[in-house]
């Protein structure tokens, strides 16, 4: 490949809304007196993504917005001890703090009670200068969100009717417990959901009743989807709704689960499965909405009796024929809400069963959901199969219901599904306040408590995992340890009197991890069968713990005696040849990068083919392996195939790129995609004729700098979407201000792109989505995870695809800015929710999800005159979209709409980034000195390889004729797009369409 020459920046996506890091430098730069009205705009619209912030008032939020300080701590950083008079409250951004107390005035003496995770707040003590009733510290590297007391006073003053329902007691409204004489109390302070694990040495308690509904009154808004589906049933199949006799007794008015479930597959698109029906059923019967005849049974897909519960009169009346039409005019919208809030609902279902009344399909939709909660993130995934079948669901709706207090013997371990949870030490006050996904009760609370009793359960699980658990010495240190699972599904396991069990790695030396996967190879499938999970995940990882330079050494053959090496051959050359033909048919043209590997494999293929002279077993391989050898040995293709496909950006392939000085103008170097800032510094060096006390800084358009590392690698590919690079010496650094070109356009393209249709536009941005997203290896996303300086591998592919979601993003913010006349912004709006219909529709997720994050960018939700003109199908289609997007449960609602695409798709990128890094962090790589084989498996890897699988990319599209008589002009506009990234910048202009209102 030749030199690439590129004169526009790449960057790395910058994660908006959750993540604070995005308006951390608004806060820490400006005081709260020098903001204007735009900071607040934009730190406001970050706010109220953080899980704290959810339910306040608008204007509560605003004053925050105002007043708030940022804070970044290191780990161990005490930020205040028990007993310190307070001077501010606090919230975590990200990162966590440990909660510890003493009962002396000893701080040594303090225990660790709980943790405050991301979303928690704390320190309402200021209001009446208490002394502090906990001492916190910093677990992690951690980011807080600090507002001093006299402000903090100042907003309870104001705003006393909004703050008191959300403080936490004894400032906040709550039902007092009625043991005042405990110590220590766990308060619910919203409507609460948990799963707990229970011993079942104690009297159990009575178990909820299945069909029992949670809510005594059905909301409006269920109610009125009862009511929907009622007079849609009765208006297209009222034969459904009957009388019916069984065992001799007539059920008045009922319908039969099965043709219930029937009926809701045939009425609309959203629901794809009999389970998600039954979902969608079930959240009628949990609000009494529908009824089981016999109130015994939750919703079942079978022949059981159904009620709604306008049928539980006699003589119930059938809809009029206005009440037809409403109803056939709502169905859709009713079927999307009960679609989206279905999934809790079965799982609470599932939840509510005896643990041994579960079905196997039950206790997977359990484990899929256990996935993704943080308390468990560390536990192995037989641990986390087994908790499956013990979980019970408990909800307390009523706020300021005590769970257990000090000193009652710990029978449990809570994990908070929904709402929060108040730690109490009496005549101390709150301590903490812990939200969704934290956990507690598996420790002890207070030191030597009886409360720090063993969970049966869960330690019953430990002790069977540690029992099927084998491990392999070596000097009486453990090199690998298998665990025992059940081999294929459960499923096919179920009722065989002998299931199958195999052995998988959790642990071990890299050298022994190998020697396991060759062992235990099946040399029966071929290879491009997926039979061989373990070998494959280890390919994958190998570089992680196991680079080239130390696997290829591992996999020729020992040195020794001549029967030895015969024996070798005989017995594990047929299992190295499939190694590594995996290896390479997964690292391709990677491998030219790497000496070492091209060195081994020249080695390896001479070495196998003098082998097969001897061993004619090995013959049958030759001919794949040559195959191998060839297509890696020629360093180019120069086919017209390839030469018309875009080729992916290898470290090695050079680069022109401008390097821009303090006087704007600019030197053009060339050089390595990978080099490091060293070798962008002395190749800058080399054309300026002088090198000494130079730096490589980052501009953004907003004027913020970055002065980058020597060592750090990728430097092109990490820019903002309209960020450059500057050369300068240190002392000048502070002189350095962006380029003119990097305010981005004055005038929009709307004349341009309003006379493309949106299918065309969708279709272009797919085509070339796909591109961008082809050219990602696997591996690029592994070195993003676990730090690119790690390998010094570049991953500008992956890069260029995330700079494609920025820019998509910031085109819609863009055009609908520089758009001035009222009309053609709501033009603009329809335009955009037109084409992320038809991108979700070709299955391209991540301009999809671009597309509606620009929508809902500060500078454009804010624009409520645009909004207002709006047609109300434009708004439910918005906001069926946005609804999508919603974080809670880990992004439930995305992971199920990923599930009813087939693939290839092309996926949310900065989400499926955002899992990886989830099980990295979670998770240490190395336990014991030995590799956590077992966390490399449970990485998001697998997600990957399953949307790219071999099958090409093809999009549909039924107007194919008008398509390629446009596709050029589209073709070029969509690959061309030109913004503003200045989130300042966007703001005012906003300002300047729609002014504040008094």
């Amino acid at each position: 490949m030749g030199p690439i020459n590129l004169t526009f920046p790449r960057a790395l996506l910058s994660l908006t809304p959750p993540l604070p890091l995005a308006f951390a430098i608004y806060i820490k730069c400006r005081l709260p007196l020098e903001r204007s009205s735009e900071d607040v705009d934009i730190i406001f619209t970050r706010l109220k993504e953080v899980k704290a912030f959810e339910k306040f008032h608008p204007n509560l939020l605003q004053q925050i917005c105002l007043c708030g300080y940022y804070e970044n701590l290191e780990k161990g950083i005490t930020l205040f001890r028990q007993g310190d008079i307070g001077t501010n409250w606090y919230t975590v951004l990200a990162g966590s703090l440990d909660v510890k107390v003493s009962d002396t005035s000893n701080h040594q003496d303090a225990v660790t009670i709980c943790t405050l995770g991301i979303g928690t707040a704390f320190g309402e003590s200021i209001l009446d200068n208490t002394p502090r009733h906990a001492t916190i510290v910093t677990r992690e590297y951690s980011e807080l969100l600090r507002i001093e007391q006299k402000d903090f006073k100042a907003l309870w003053e104001k705003y006393r009717q909004y703050m008191s329902g959300l403080l936490a007691p004894p400032y906040g409204v709550m039902e007092t417990g009625s043991n005042n004489d405990s110590k220590y109390q766990l308060l619910g302070i919203s409507n609460t959901h948990c799963f707990f694990f229970v011993t079942p040495l104690i009297e159990p308690r009575p178990p909820l009743r299945p069909a029992k509904f949670i809510t005594q009154v059905p909301s409006e808004k269920i109610l009125r989807a009862g009511k929907t589906l009622r007079n849609a049933v009765l208006s297209r199949s009222p034969h459904m709704i009957r009388d019916r006799k069984y065992h001799l007794k007539t059920y008045r008015q009922c319908c039969v689960g099965t043709e219930l479930v029937d009926w809701m597959m045939q009425q609309s698109p959203c629901v794809h499965s009999r389970t998600q029906a039954v979902g969608m059923w079930q959240v009628l019967l949990e609000e009494g909405v529908l009824n089981h005849v016999d109130q015994e049974h939750h919703f079942q897909d079978k022949y059981l009796f159904y009620r709604f519960l306008d049928d539980e009169h006699e003589d119930a009346p059938m809809p009029s024929e206005e009440e037809k039409k409403e109803c056939d005019e709502e169905l859709q919208d009713t079927m999307l809400l009960l679609s989206q809030i279905g999934p809790d609902a079965h799982m609470r279902m599932i939840l509510r069963k005896q643990p041994g009344q579960r079905t196997v399909d039950d206790l997977e939709i359990i484990y899929e959901e256990l996935l993704h909660i943080k308390a468990l993130s560390h536990l192995s995934t037989t641990v986390k199969r087994e908790l499956a079948g013990v979980l019970i669901f408990e909800s307390h709706p009523k706020a300021g219901t005590v769970l257990f207090n000090q000193g009652e013997e710990g029978t449990s371990w809570y994990i908070i599904l929904r709402g929060s949870v108040n730690v109490v030490i009496y005549g101390k006050g709150v301590v903490c306040n812990l939200h969704e996904g934290d956990d507690f009760g598996k420790l002890a609370l207070v030191n030597d408590a009886p409360r720090a009793a063993s969970i049966e359960d869960f330690n019953r699980i430990l002790r069977d995992v540690e029992a099927n658990t084998v491990r392999l010495k070596e000097h009486d240190q453990d090199v690998l340890v298998l665990e025992k699972i059940l081999s294929g599904n459960r499923a096919s396991n179920q009722g065989n009197s002998q299931p199958q069990h195999k052995y998988t790695v959790m642990s071990g030396t890299p050298e022994k991890i190998l020697e396991h996967f060759l062992e235990t190879m099946s040399l029966e499938s071929t290879l491009n069968e997926a039979t061989d999970t373990g070998s494959n995940d280890f390919v994958m990882m190998h570089c992680v713990f196991m680079p080239n330079n130390q696997l290829c050494p591992a996999l020729m053959p020992s040195q020794g005696t001549e029967q030895e090496k015969m024996d070798y051959a005989l017995n594990n050359k047929r299992r190295v040849i499939r190694l590594v033909l995996q290896w390479a048919a997964l690292y391709g043209d990677l491998l030219h990068e790497d000496e070492a590997a091209m060195a081994f494999l020249e080695e390896f293929y001479v070495s196998v083919s003098d082998d097969t002279r001897m061993i004619t077993a090995l013959k049958e391989q030759l001919p794949e392996l040559e195959k191998t050898h060839k297509v890696l040995l020629q360093h180019f293709n120069t086919s017209d195939e390839r030469t018309q496909k875009r080729q992916p950006i290898r470290g090695s392939d050079e680069i022109l790129f401008k390097v821009y000085c303090i006087d704007h103008t600019y030197t053009t170097i060339r050089v390595p995609v990978s080099s490091s800032v060293k070798e962008v510094i002395s190749a800058v060096a080399d054309k300026l004729g002088s090198g000494e006390g130079l730096i490589i800084v980052k501009m953004s358009s907003g004027g913020e700098k970055v002065v980058l590392k020597p060592n750090d690698v990728s430097v092109f590919t990490t820019l903002s979407v309209n960020g450059r690079l500057f050369a300068c010496p240190r002392d000048q650094f502070d002189s350095l201000t962006p380029l003119t070109e990097q305010e981005g356009p004055s005038v929009g393209t709307l004349g341009t792109f309003e006379l493309m249709s949106s299918k065309d536009l969708a279709y272009q941005m797919t085509i070339y989505d796909w591109e961008l997203f082809n050219c990602v290896h696997e591996l690029e996303l592994l070195y993003h995870t676990f730090g690119r300086h790690s390998f010094r591998k570049t991953t500008a592919n992956l890069d260029l695809f995330l700079r494609r979601f920025n820019e998509i993003q910031f085109w819609v913010v863009t055009e609908i800015c520089l758009c001035s006349q009222l009309s053609k912004r709501v033009q603009l709006l329809k335009k955009f929710i037109k084409i992320a219909a038809h991108c979700k529709e070709y299955k391209n997720l991540n301009s999809f999800f671009a597309i509606i994050m620009g929508l809902s960018n500060v500078a454009v939700s804010r624009l409520s005159l645009t909004w207002e003109k709006l047609p109300s199908k434009f708004k439910k289609i918005y906001a069926e979209f946005e609804s999508l997007m919603d974080p809670s449960r880990n992004h439930r609602a995305y992971r199920l709409t990923v599930a009813k695409l087939d693939p290839p798709i092309i996926p949310f990128m900065p989400l499926l980034i955002k899992y990886m890094t989830f099980t990295h962090e979670g998770n240490k790589t190395c336990i014991d000195n030995l590799v956590n084989f077992e966390k490399m498996v449970r990485s998001a890897f697998s997600e990957l390889k399953t949307l790219r699988r071999s099958k090409p990319f093809t999009v549909i599209y039924p107007d194919a004729a008008l398509a390629n008589k446009n596709h050029q002009d589209v073709r070029s506009y969509v690959r061309q797009l030109n913004v503003i990234d200045n989130q300042r910048t966007l703001s005012q202009m906003s300002h300047r369409l729609e002014p504040r209102r008094a």
